[in-house]
């Protein structure tokens, strides 16, 4: 975890970019891109997720861009405001940048708008891990391409990404962001637990191919 902080004297400023950071995670790109491109609410489209990857299948690879982008890039804007806002007030930037982080990834999973059904937390994890430590970002993603490539699956891309997502934090000497990253990992587990299942069963989609939940 970061550097020990006085909690009494960091609350208010940690519960605001609590707040801050989720609720710049719960915005659903994925529902109003679709939704401002005339395809409907992409809930009731393939697996019914909001992320980028069942936005790909409206069939709108610029649909599915913006969404991928707008997800990452919320979580990656609520760690840099978090970052900035501990520089200007001398609050610990480790802690103010992991709660904002949290915070984002749990809007972007569980967003108030939407009954708490938001999406699988992949984009948003990429732009919380670039804005944390931008070179365990690249590392996420280039074993998220690895695995696809090797497999197809996008969710079992997802799963190995994360669960290496700490070792990589280790491995480059963030040790105060490990334990963010066992937390963050094992979000991505329990959001991913439809399709561990459907991966056990061998009935789990290919990238390319109708959603299992469609």
């Amino acid at each position: 975890m970061p550097a020990e902080i006085d909690f009494m004297a960091a609350a208010p400023l940690l519960l605001a970019v609590a707040v801050l950071g989720y609720l710049l995670g719960s915005i659903p790109f994925g529902l109003l891109l679709t939704r401002l491109a005339g395809l409907g609410d992409i809930r009731d489209i393939g697996s019914g997720n909001i992320g980028a990857t069942n936005a790909l299948r409206t069939g709108n690879r610029w649909v599915a861009a913006g969404t991928l982008v707008g997800d990452a890039g919320k979580g990656a804007l609520a760690v840099l405001l978090a970052a900035r806002l501990g520089a200007i007030t001398g609050t610990d930037i480790g802690w103010m940048s992991s709660v904002a982080a949290l915070a984002a990834f749990l809007g972007h999973l569980y967003p108030v708008w939407l009954g708490f059904r938001g999406g699988k937390g992949v984009s948003t994890l990429i732009g919380v891990l670039l804005a944390l430590h931008w070179p365990v970002g690249l590392l996420f993603c280039a074993t998220w391409a690895l695995v696809a490539a090797i497999s197809r699956y996008s969710s079992l891309s997802a799963l190995v990404a994360a669960l290496l997502t700490p070792v990589y934090l280790a491995w480059l000497d963030h040790w105060h962001l490990v334990g963010l990253g066992v937390v963050l990992a094992v979000l991505i587990y329990i959001a991913h637990r439809d399709n561990i299942r459907r991966l056990l069963a061998g009935t789990e989609s290919r990238i390319g191919q109708k959603s299992a939940g469609s």
